[in-house]
């Protein structure tokens, strides 16, 4: 059975007089361990299903399983608890605390669950080890890089070990170095942490380090893409196409 299925999900907006459908009938699945990204130009969607997957909005129509859990139908006192145990976050902006240091940034999530502060910083530690940032623990994400307090939401979203990973545009405010080190502390977390990701993106350069891409249009699935054994840079290209047909921009190959 697939970690993450999507059935028949639908998503309106407005009144009786003037709706809105941002998602149209919408069904997939993610195995455990997948990179997948989810594409498409604005309105098409992308991030109202990301955003409905993370709880943060409801469905209209449809069911979203977790593990076999029906999280569509959770009561909302339920949610929190299933958002901490299975969910980890990673925003465009960080969303970061700037009066806490980026170890307990990091730190605060399994603090706030109760783990002994000594297991708690040994795990953060840990994760700031494998994505590069362990240098900077002891600084205030205002003294850091763009790219650092990327991968510090990263380091965030991880020590718990969710489930799955949600992104929603990780890269979009930083510069393309940044970007190419973030991407990569991706693939690390999925192919030697086991992550299970799922990426919203509009750019071509991120997409093409996931494994699968679902392309979206006006609510609905309108084309899928799989990587195989193809290199990143044909990958790309594959994916470019797809972009080119949807109408979006056209940026420069890696």
């Amino acid at each position: 059975m697939a970690m993450l299925t999507i059935d028949q999900v639908e998503k309106y907006y407005g009144a009786k007089t003037a709706l809105t459908k941002a998602l149209d009938q919408i069904s997939f699945s993610v195995e455990e361990g997948e990179f997948v990204g989810i594409m498409g130009a604005s309105g098409s969607g992308k991030t109202t299903l990301l955003n409905c997957i993370a709880t943060i909005d409801t469905v209209t129509a449809g069911h979203i399983y977790l593990d076999g859990t029906d999280i569509t139908a959770l009561k909302e006192f339920r949610l929190a608890g299933f958002r901490q145990k299975n969910l980890g976050f990673i925003f465009q902006d960080y969303n970061l605390l700037d009066t806490l240091t980026i170890g307990e940034n990091i730190a605060l999530a399994p603090l706030t669950q109760g783990v002994e502060p000594s297991k708690a910083l040994k795990g953060t530690r840990h994760i700031a080890l494998r994505l590069g940032i362990e240098d900077i623990l002891s600084k205030f994400p205002y003294e850091v890089s763009g790219g650092q307090r990327q991968r510090c939401a990263c380091a965030r979203a991880l020590i718990q070990r969710p489930r799955i990973v949600l992104a929603d545009e990780p890269t979009g405010a930083l510069d393309s170095r940044s970007a190419r080190i973030l991407l990569e502390n991706f693939l690390d977390m999925n192919e030697h942490l086991g992550a299970t990701i799922l990426m919203v993106t509009h750019d071509v350069f991120s997409a093409s380090y996931c494994r699968r891409i679902l392309f979206l249009r006006d609510g609905r699935i309108f084309n899928e893409l799989r990587r195989g054994d193809r290199s990143r840079s044909e990958f790309f290209h594959d994916i470019l196409d797809v972009v080119t047909f949807l109408g979006g921009d056209l940026p420069n190959a890696p």
